[in-house]
């Protein structure tokens, strides 16, 4: 996939989503809704796209999408198992087979010695099966480390899809 566009990620994307006849929602926090704008730059991304939440603040992580409050004490904001209900939260409530939840430090501040300032925490919830990453992005400026994230989203859906 390093290979393709950033066009072609998002194209591919879709025509995976409509091969399997799915549909997806994102859970956005650092990356304020970039993923959900780069998909419907998409022709056709209304066949497969169902909803998109930004939700930054803890309060709005537990009420939308159904993170426990304790997942957060336990972990922290910035966790695997918090994007791991994100994930999961955003596509049982909007019914979709794919879920995408983001959670991560953009910068330039709010970071520390565990969790820098481009840490980010990413959940894909895929026809029942959820997969967690965590990547170092490295203090690239907050723009950057978004994009980079978003980028880093599209790759992985097409490997777990393709």
């Amino acid at each position: 996939m390093e290979g393709l566009k950033k066009e072609a990620k998002e194209e591919r994307l879709v025509a995976l989503l409509q091969e399997k006849g799915f549909r997806i929602s994102f859970a956005e926090s650092c990356t304020g809704g970039l993923c959900c704008a780069r998909l419907v730059d998409v022709p056709n991304a209304s066949a497969v796209f169902d909803a998109g939440v930004v939700t930054y603040a803890d309060e709005a992580k537990v009420k939308y999408l159904g993170v426990r409050p304790e997942t957060i004490k336990a972990y922290g904001v910035v966790s695997e198992e918090v994007a791991r209900e994100m994930a999961e939260g955003v596509a049982k409530a909007q019914k979709a087979q794919v879920g995408v939840g983001i959670s991560g430090i953009a910068g330039p501040a709010g970071g520390t010695t565990e969790k820098p300032v481009g840490m980010v925490c990413f959940g894909f919830f895929v026809d029942g099966t959820l997969t967690t990453v965590t990547k170092q992005f490295g203090d690239l400026g907050r723009n950057k480390v978004r994009e980079a994230s978003a980028e880093f989203v599209f790759e992985t859906l097409c490997g777990l899809l393709g």
